[in-house]
This record gives structure tokens, C-alpha cells and sequence, in this order.
């Protein structure tokens, strides 16, 4: 087993970390905050937009069962990477688009990814999003983790996340894990 660790920003978290955390060979994915300046940031803070933080995903995977391409891939999935800070409705410098590597060899695989993503046309404009070297990562408040899985009925997670979720499941059916 080698276990390591992969962190994606690609607007909401509680979006990103629900798919991650349904993936044959992902030990765990969780939510919090990384890319900023401020130790230690609170949700209210990274919502002002000017801690410098976006909500990420640390994902800790099994290398041997998932690779950090299939990772890429499903990221890539979840988000729009065309969209310059912001997802959606959620607008800010704290949904944008990222990818924080943990070594020269997560950034050299992300940054040919992209580059074949673009190659391919895979989105309508240019991918906007950043690769950049993984420094700390904040876990968010306990009621953030989990937060689809505890609250389908809360009207975002109705709008927004199960749409994305159900897309997801269909699609990577395949690696899901077996429940």
C-alpha cells in the first residue's frame, strides 16, 4: 500500500468531498482551507474572500487502487476550470479553481493534464486553473465535513451538489467503492 495525499480547490467543498470520498482507493478526503496567508483561518473568514484561501479537499488515497490521473480526472469533472474565481453563483477568490501539489511529480503530471484538456477542447474557454505547491492545509469546521451526506435536503445541497453527485456516480460507477 502507498498511501499520499493530493488537494484540490474547485469551488464548494462540500461538492468536491463527497465524489472524492465515494472513490474505490480514497482513504479519506476531507475539507478545509489551503493557498492562503492567515494560520488557522474560520469559514467566516475565507468567505470575505481576502484570507488569500480556497476551499480545498485533502484527499489521502491508496496509490496502488487510484492514481492521481484518475484523481485529476474525476476533479476535472466536478468543476468548471474555465471559470476564473468562481463557481457558479459562488463568485470569490475562494471557489477558484486549483490544484496544490504535494511534489514535482503531482505538479508535472496536473500541469500535462491541463495542457492535454486544453489540447482536447474539454472545456468552452481556456482553463484558468492554478497549479501550485502545497504548503498547509486547515481542516474546516466539523460541520463542514461530510456536510452533502448529512444534509440532502438542505436546499443547496438539492440544487447544486446532488445534481453534480448523481452525474458523478453515474459516470465513475466503475471505481466507486462497494457499499
Amino acid at each position: 500500500m502507498s498511501i499520499l495525499k493530493a488537494t484540490f480547490a474547485g469551488g464548494c467543498f462540500w461538492c468536491i468531498e463527497a465524489s472524492f470520498n465515494h472513490l474505490n482507493g480514497v482513504i479519506e478526503a476531507r475539507s478545509g482551507y489551503t493557498g492562503g496567508d492567515i494560520i488557522e483561518p474560520t469559514y467566516e473568514q475565507i468567505c470575505t474572500g481576502k484570507t488569500g484561501h480556497a476551499e480545498a479537499v485533502q484527499v489521502t488515497y491508496d496509490s496502488t487502487k487510484i492514481s492521481y490521473t484518475e484523481l485529476l480526472l474525476i476533479f476535472f469533472s466536478l468543476h468548471d476550470a474555465s471559470q476564473l474565481n468562481r463557481q457558479g453563483a459562488d463568485i470569490g477568490s475562494q471557489y477558484r479553481s486549483a490544484i496544490f501539489f504535494h511534489d514535482l511529480e503531482q505538479q508535472k503530471i496536473a500541469n500535462a493534464f491541463i495542457l492535454q484538456l486544453q489540447t482536447d477542447k474539454v472545456f468552452d474557454a481556456p482553463i484558468v486553473t492554478e497549479v501550485t505547491a502545497f504548503l498547509d492545509f486547515y481542516l474546516a469546521e466539523d460541520h463542514h465535513q461530510g456536510y452533502f451526506l448529512r444534509n440532502p435536503e438542505q436546499l443547496y445541497c438539492t440544487a447544486v451538489i446532488a445534481p453534480k453527485f448523481n452525474r458523478f456516480k453515474e459516470r465513475f460507477k466503475a471505481q466507486l467503492k462497494l457499499t
